[in-house]
């Protein structure tokens, strides 16, 4: 027997608010108490690839490749797919430590301390800062052109129950989704790198598909209880109706992300956990938004636009 939830999520809504404009500041907070490191995807820098066979010890040889270079090196593992063999790659943000010489006597020092390892340098990549910045605003152009289209979607799509309202709240709750998953990426000391734009993307959709259902809810049991229904009720109805289907996608989805993030903590594949940590965070964000936040600013929005009609 399918289980009817009574929640009052409406009368809860000043608590909705402000769990969420606390994490937002303390996601900036943290932004500037630690600040956010860029990949040289956008800051510009040099990408070195090391493959190797059996196990090397990653912190081992990061603190190897920093104490030859004398510069901060990032490190991540990854798997050539085509001949099976496993890579280190190198990320330094200063090009001019790792020219000929400093990459020869890098390889020099790794294949020392570490000789069972068969380490070669497979490859050598200089990452130009203006291309890393161009491409950072490129994918920044996206997101808000996705934004922007969303809301004329969803603006037509439920004209009947003022789009515009409706468009505008969803990408206010998908901007507070996206501020969880940047939050990921500081309190986790994450670089950002393409992963943070693929993950926004991502929660994009996730979160406004399930924001989408709420709304067509409220749109039908409109039609179908008339306008003599108080708003209030109309929407903890179409929420508390909505409410099983949204739980159980995202216990689903988290579930199978959680236990992504733990094989790859296992394996130390920061590749692979700098993505699926942030995801996690974004799809219970996402669930979050889509049920407390996203209808009750929508709920609020329209008693206002009706009390001033009123008042006119």
């Amino acid at each position: 027997m399918k289980r009817k939830w009574n929640f009052d999520f409406y009368k809860n809504r000043k608590k909705y608010f402000i769990v969420s404009i606390a994490l937002v500041v303390l996601t900036l907070a943290g932004t500037v108490l630690f600040g956010v490191e860029r990949d040289v995807q956008f800051k510009g820098g040099v990408l070195l690839t090391y493959a190797y066979t059996g196990d090397v010890d990653a912190d081992a040889f990061a603190a190897v490749a920093k104490e030859t270079l004398g510069a901060d090196v990032a490190l991540q593992q990854s798997t050539d797919l085509a001949t099976g063999r496993q890579n280190f790659v190198l990320s330094l943000t200063d090009s001019s430590t790792v020219d000929a010489a400093g990459q020869s006597a890098l390889t020099a020092a790794l294949a020392a301390n570490f000789p069972q390892s068969g380490l070669e340098l497979v490859s050598s990549n200089v990452v130009d800062a203006t291309i890393g910045s161009e491409f950072f605003a490129k994918s920044i152009t996206a997101v808000a052109f996705a934004a922007v289209l969303m809301i004329l979607y969803i603006s037509w799509r439920f004209r009947r129950i003022n789009g515009w309202s409706a468009g505008l709240t969803s990408v206010v709750a998908l901007l507070h989704d996206l501020m969880i998953v940047f939050a990921a990426f500081v309190w986790f000391r994450f670089l950002i790198n393409a992963n943070f734009i693929a993950a926004a993307l991502t929660i994009i959709g996730y979160s406004l598909n399930d924001t989408i259902v709420i709304y067509d809810r409220i749109r039908e049991n409109e039609r179908v209880l008339g306008k003599n229904v108080p708003l209030e009720e109309l929407v903890n109805r179409s929420v508390n109706q909505s409410f099983s289907r949204s739980l159980m996608t995202s216990v689903t989805t988290c579930s199978a992300m959680a236990i992504v993030s733990i094989v790859a903590y296992l394996y130390h594949v920061t590749s692979i956990l700098s993505f699926s940590v942030p995801m996690l965070f974004g799809m219970i964000s996402g669930f979050y938004s889509s049920v407390c936040i996203a209808p009750m600013l929508w709920t609020v929005w329209q008693k206002k636009r009706a009390e001033q009609k009123k008042k006119a």
